[in-house]
């Protein structure tokens, strides 16, 4: 089995205030990055276009967390337009007939496709306080089994829900993107069902996506790097148990 480079597989989410601040970040980071996180904090943020542009065009990968809500049809042209600006990840979120049409915006282009599961800063009675009848955990595997019976590439799922969501889908199946990874020690912020790096990887994750931990630490490049050694070893030990 091909040895995972865990460089290629740490997410870093650019949740900063303004884009200045979060192109001089991917800046900083340099190499010790490769993949890096556009979610809410820019997307609708005034030059957010030149930024995308500025990383696709220096070889980064983009994830853009659109999380795509809409109509069908919308949903495709979203799916499109993110690919045809070099987007590598984009997230939707929704039933069966959304989740085909996003994957029919693809196209032939290398997006990938990947649908929510349930946010990390959710729990059972945040659902019920929702609306929904059904616990977290039923929710989660009607979601990834959604994923895959649509076409779906992965999933992004807290690393909890992990090992339970390799018992349905397997890697070769679905790919599997954990947010809320905190290094071990650090604390969780505000969420409630987040992870290490260990554990996360160790439960079948095969993309971390990290955001303070990264970006608002005193060394942004060495706080990544030391995040890409976890993995690596955490990778590196769940490769000789398969």
């Amino acid at each position: 089995m091909t040895r995972v480079c865990a460089r290629s597989r740490l997410i870093v989410a650019l949740d900063l205030p303004t884009v200045e601040e979060a192109g001089r970040m991917a800046a900083r980071l340099g190499d010790a990055v490769s993949f890096f996180k556009i979610g809410l904090w820019l997307l609708h943020a005034r030059g957010v276009d030149r930024l995308i542009d500025r990383l696709v065009d220096g070889g980064k990968r983009v994830f853009l967390d659109c999380k795509m809500f809409d109509i069908g049809e919308t949903v495709r042209e979203g799916v499109r337009r993110a690919a045809e600006r070099g987007a590598s990840l984009v997230t939707v979120h929704g039933n069966g007939d959304i989740l085909a049409a996003a994957v029919e915006g693809k196209g032939g282009s290398a997006i990938e496709v990947f649908a929510i599961s349930a946010l990390t800063s959710l729990d059972d009675e945040d659902l019920r306080r929702m609306g929904h009848a059904c616990p977290l955990a039923e929710l989660v595997e009607i979601r990834v089994r959604a994923a895959m019976a649509h076409g779906c590439d992965g999933v992004v799922a807290a690393p909890r829900d992990a090992a339970r969501i390799r018992e349905i889908a397997p890697p070769d199946a679905l790919l599997l993107a954990t947010p809320g990874v905190r290094p071990a020690g650090s604390g969780a912020d505000d969420h409630k069902r987040g992870g290490t790096p260990a554990a996360a990887i160790a439960g079948g994750a095969d993309y971390l996506v990290v955001g303070r931990p990264v970006v608002r630490a005193p060394d942004p490049p060495a706080a990544a790097r030391a995040l890409a050694a976890e993995m690596q070893a955490a990778f590196d030990a769940r490769r000789k148990e398969e």
